[in-house]
Protein backbone atom coordinates (compact mmCIF):
# COMPACT_ATOMS: atom_id res chain seq x y z
CA UNK A 1 0.00 0.00 0.00
CA UNK A 2 3.27 2.53 0.93
CA UNK A 3 4.48 1.71 -2.68
CA UNK A 4 1.05 2.23 -3.95
CA UNK A 5 0.68 5.87 -2.35
CA UNK A 6 4.43 6.91 -3.68
CA UNK A 7 3.37 5.77 -6.84
CA UNK A 8 0.34 8.07 -6.84
CA UNK A 9 2.19 10.84 -5.41
CA UNK A 10 4.81 10.85 -8.11
CA UNK A 11 2.37 10.74 -10.89
CA UNK A 12 0.70 13.88 -9.52
CA UNK A 13 3.89 15.84 -8.77
CA UNK A 14 5.50 15.22 -12.07
CA UNK A 15 3.44 14.37 -15.00
CA UNK A 16 -0.32 15.24 -13.61
CA UNK A 17 1.61 18.92 -12.84
CA UNK A 18 2.55 18.87 -16.32
CA UNK A 19 -1.18 17.73 -17.32
CA UNK A 20 -2.72 20.20 -14.83
CA UNK A 21 -0.43 23.25 -16.84
CA UNK A 22 -1.43 21.77 -20.33
CA UNK A 23 -5.02 22.15 -19.11
CA UNK A 24 -4.50 25.59 -18.09
CA UNK A 25 -3.37 26.67 -21.42
CA UNK A 26 -6.96 27.07 -22.96
CA UNK A 27 -7.22 29.79 -20.74
CA UNK A 28 -6.67 33.70 -22.08
CA UNK A 29 -3.36 35.12 -21.41
CA UNK A 30 -4.51 37.42 -18.93
CA UNK A 31 -6.75 34.60 -16.44
CA UNK A 32 -3.78 32.24 -17.23
CA UNK A 33 -0.59 34.52 -15.83
CA UNK A 34 -2.94 35.96 -12.86
CA UNK A 35 -3.53 31.86 -12.08
CA UNK A 36 -0.13 30.69 -11.90
CA UNK A 37 1.03 34.06 -10.60
CA UNK A 38 -1.39 33.04 -7.60
CA UNK A 39 0.30 29.55 -7.93
CA UNK A 40 3.49 30.78 -7.61
CA UNK A 41 2.56 32.78 -4.22
CA UNK A 42 1.20 29.76 -2.53
CA UNK A 43 3.90 27.45 -3.30
CA UNK A 44 6.15 29.93 -1.61
CA UNK A 45 4.48 29.41 1.75
CA UNK A 46 3.94 25.66 0.83
CA UNK A 47 7.79 25.15 0.14
CA UNK A 48 8.99 26.82 3.44
CA UNK A 49 6.10 25.50 5.59
CA UNK A 50 7.41 21.85 4.71
CA UNK A 51 11.00 22.46 5.06
CA UNK A 52 10.74 24.63 8.31
CA UNK A 53 7.47 22.55 9.77
CA UNK A 54 7.85 19.02 8.54
CA UNK A 55 11.09 18.03 6.52
CA UNK A 56 14.15 20.01 8.75
CA UNK A 57 12.17 18.84 11.81
CA UNK A 58 11.61 15.43 10.81
CA UNK A 59 15.16 15.07 9.64
CA UNK A 60 17.18 16.40 13.10
CA UNK A 61 15.15 14.13 15.09
CA UNK A 62 16.72 11.21 13.36
CA UNK A 63 19.79 12.70 13.41
CA UNK A 64 22.93 15.12 14.75
CA UNK A 65 21.29 18.02 14.11
CA UNK A 66 24.55 19.56 13.12
CA UNK A 67 24.77 16.92 10.39
CA UNK A 68 21.32 17.27 9.05
CA UNK A 69 22.25 21.59 9.07
CA UNK A 70 25.58 20.97 7.22
CA UNK A 71 23.80 18.57 4.89
CA UNK A 72 21.21 21.72 3.79
CA UNK A 73 23.95 24.18 3.60
CA UNK A 74 26.13 21.87 1.04
CA UNK A 75 22.33 21.54 -0.69
CA UNK A 76 22.15 24.97 -0.85
CA UNK A 77 25.29 25.54 -2.48
CA UNK A 78 24.69 22.58 -4.77
CA UNK A 79 21.40 23.82 -6.68
CA UNK A 80 23.30 27.14 -6.62
CA UNK A 81 25.78 25.66 -9.04
CA UNK A 82 23.51 23.35 -10.51
CA UNK A 83 21.43 26.47 -11.80
CA UNK A 84 24.33 28.35 -12.53
CA UNK A 85 25.65 25.29 -14.65
CA UNK A 86 22.10 24.17 -17.02
CA UNK A 87 20.25 27.47 -16.05
CA UNK A 88 17.27 24.91 -15.68
CA UNK A 89 14.97 28.16 -14.86
CA UNK A 90 13.15 30.06 -16.81
CA UNK A 91 14.74 32.81 -17.84
CA UNK A 92 13.00 36.42 -17.80
CA UNK A 93 15.70 38.26 -19.20
CA UNK A 94 14.33 40.61 -22.45
CA UNK A 95 18.29 39.87 -23.38
CA UNK A 96 17.27 35.89 -23.45
CA UNK A 97 15.36 36.23 -25.89
CA UNK A 98 18.04 35.43 -28.60
CA UNK A 99 19.20 32.40 -26.86
CA UNK A 100 15.69 31.29 -27.13
CA UNK A 101 15.98 27.93 -29.78
CA UNK A 102 19.00 26.72 -27.50
CA UNK A 103 17.00 27.56 -24.05
CA UNK A 104 14.60 24.63 -24.67
CA UNK A 105 16.99 22.03 -24.71
CA UNK A 106 19.19 23.28 -21.98
CA UNK A 107 14.90 23.85 -19.80
CA UNK A 108 14.47 20.47 -20.78
CA UNK A 109 17.42 18.85 -19.18
CA UNK A 110 16.96 20.66 -16.10
CA UNK A 111 13.81 20.55 -15.79
CA UNK A 112 14.76 16.30 -16.04
CA UNK A 113 17.57 16.64 -13.00
CA UNK A 114 14.89 19.29 -11.24
CA UNK A 115 11.80 16.60 -11.15
CA UNK A 116 14.74 13.20 -10.44
CA UNK A 117 15.43 15.28 -7.23
CA UNK A 118 11.90 15.93 -6.70
CA UNK A 119 10.86 12.07 -6.89
CA UNK A 120 13.71 11.34 -4.41
CA UNK A 121 12.08 13.88 -2.34
CA UNK A 122 8.52 12.46 -2.24
CA UNK A 123 9.89 8.91 -2.01
CA UNK A 124 12.00 9.85 1.44
CA UNK A 125 9.07 11.63 2.96
CA UNK A 126 6.71 8.85 2.47
CA UNK A 127 9.27 6.43 3.97
CA UNK A 128 9.45 8.99 6.90
CA UNK A 129 5.59 9.28 7.40
CA UNK A 130 2.16 9.14 5.08
CA UNK A 131 1.88 12.69 6.64
CA UNK A 132 4.90 13.75 5.51
CA UNK A 133 4.69 12.28 2.07
CA UNK A 134 1.10 14.05 1.26
CA UNK A 135 1.99 17.67 1.94
CA UNK A 136 5.74 17.13 0.47
CA UNK A 137 3.54 16.12 -2.76
CA UNK A 138 1.46 18.79 -1.96
CA UNK A 139 4.33 21.30 -2.43
CA UNK A 140 6.03 20.11 -5.40
CA UNK A 141 2.34 20.29 -7.02
CA UNK A 142 1.81 23.86 -6.37
CA UNK A 143 5.18 24.67 -7.35
CA UNK A 144 5.71 22.67 -10.41
CA UNK A 145 2.50 24.53 -12.45
CA UNK A 146 3.81 27.29 -12.30
CA UNK A 147 7.19 26.33 -13.45
CA UNK A 148 5.51 24.11 -16.28
CA UNK A 149 3.78 26.86 -17.43
CA UNK A 150 6.80 28.85 -17.78
CA UNK A 151 8.07 26.36 -19.49
CA UNK A 152 5.99 25.75 -22.09
CA UNK A 153 6.34 29.43 -23.15
CA UNK A 154 10.02 29.11 -24.09
CA UNK A 155 9.68 25.75 -25.75
CA UNK A 156 7.34 27.31 -27.87
CA UNK A 157 8.75 30.53 -28.28
CA UNK A 158 11.61 28.29 -29.26
CA UNK A 159 9.91 26.95 -32.07
CA UNK A 160 7.98 23.40 -31.02
CA UNK A 161 4.66 23.22 -31.52
CA UNK A 162 1.60 22.99 -28.68
CA UNK A 163 1.89 19.04 -28.83
CA UNK A 164 5.71 18.49 -28.97
CA UNK A 165 5.80 20.89 -26.27
CA UNK A 166 3.31 18.95 -23.73
CA UNK A 167 5.04 15.67 -24.73
CA UNK A 168 8.69 16.59 -24.32
CA UNK A 169 7.42 18.29 -20.80
CA UNK A 170 6.07 15.40 -19.93
CA UNK A 171 9.29 12.95 -20.91
CA UNK A 172 10.99 15.62 -18.39
CA UNK A 173 8.44 14.93 -15.41
CA UNK A 174 9.00 11.27 -15.60
CA UNK A 175 12.32 11.19 -14.84
CA UNK A 176 10.54 11.79 -11.09
CA UNK A 177 8.51 8.04 -11.26
CA UNK A 178 11.72 6.44 -12.41
CA UNK A 179 13.98 7.87 -9.70
CA UNK A 180 11.43 8.08 -7.14
CA UNK A 181 10.56 3.96 -6.90
CA UNK A 182 14.65 3.97 -7.04
CA UNK A 183 14.49 6.04 -4.18
CA UNK A 184 11.70 4.03 -2.81
CA UNK A 185 13.61 0.31 -2.57
CA UNK A 186 17.07 1.74 -1.92
CA UNK A 187 16.46 4.28 0.42
CA UNK A 188 14.01 1.44 2.73
CA UNK A 189 17.37 -0.43 2.58
CA UNK A 190 19.45 2.54 3.61
CA UNK A 191 17.11 3.88 6.30
CA UNK A 192 20.23 6.12 8.26
CA UNK A 193 20.07 7.61 4.31
CA UNK A 194 16.68 9.02 5.07
CA UNK A 195 17.48 11.96 7.38
CA UNK A 196 20.17 13.61 4.99
CA UNK A 197 17.58 12.62 1.75
CA UNK A 198 15.37 14.96 3.73
CA UNK A 199 18.03 17.43 4.71
CA UNK A 200 19.24 17.59 1.12
CA UNK A 201 15.24 17.79 0.15
CA UNK A 202 14.81 20.73 2.57
CA UNK A 203 17.76 22.39 0.62
CA UNK A 204 15.47 22.29 -2.59
CA UNK A 205 12.44 23.87 -1.24
CA UNK A 206 14.54 26.58 0.32
CA UNK A 207 16.56 27.27 -2.54
CA UNK A 208 12.99 27.19 -4.99
CA UNK A 209 11.71 29.42 -2.24
CA UNK A 210 14.15 31.95 -1.04
CA UNK A 211 16.06 32.26 -4.74
CA UNK A 212 13.42 32.01 -7.43
CA UNK A 213 9.92 32.45 -6.15
CA UNK A 214 10.52 35.25 -3.54
CA UNK A 215 12.92 37.09 -5.80
CA UNK A 216 10.13 36.80 -8.70
CA UNK A 217 7.63 38.46 -6.17
CA UNK A 218 9.76 41.08 -5.46
CA UNK A 219 8.79 42.15 -9.32
CA UNK A 220 5.01 42.92 -8.28
CA UNK A 221 5.46 46.04 -5.47
CA UNK A 222 1.71 47.31 -5.68
CA UNK A 223 0.21 47.57 -2.54
CA UNK A 224 -2.62 45.38 -4.14
CA UNK A 225 0.16 42.42 -5.41
CA UNK A 226 1.55 42.45 -1.57
CA UNK A 227 -1.16 42.17 -0.16
CA UNK A 228 -2.07 38.60 -2.23
CA UNK A 229 1.60 37.71 -2.08
CA UNK A 230 1.46 38.15 1.65
CA UNK A 231 -1.77 36.38 1.93
CA UNK A 232 -1.29 33.59 0.12
CA UNK A 233 2.28 32.83 1.34
CA UNK A 234 1.31 32.87 4.37
CA UNK A 235 -1.89 30.77 3.88
CA UNK A 236 0.41 27.98 2.33
CA UNK A 237 2.49 28.44 5.42
CA UNK A 238 -0.81 27.91 7.36
CA UNK A 239 -1.50 24.95 5.37
CA UNK A 240 1.77 22.88 5.99
CA UNK A 241 0.92 23.82 9.96
CA UNK A 242 -2.51 22.24 9.69
CA UNK A 243 -1.39 19.34 8.47
CA UNK A 244 2.04 18.86 10.81
CA UNK A 245 0.55 20.17 14.15
CA UNK A 246 -3.29 18.38 13.77
CA UNK A 247 -2.01 14.63 12.38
Amino acid sequence: MELTYVLIALFLGSVGSVALAGLMLVLNDQRLDKVSTYLMYLAGGTLLGAAFLGMIPKAISMSEPKQVLQTIMFGILFFFLLEKIILWRSCHNKNCERHMNAAAPIILIGDAFHNAIDGIVIAASFLTSTDLGIFVTLSVVLHEIPQELGDFGILIKGGYSRGKAFWYNVLSGATAIVFGVVAFYTLDLLRWLIPYALAFSASSFLYIALADLIPEMHRKTSFKDSLSQIFLIVLGIFIIYLVVVTK
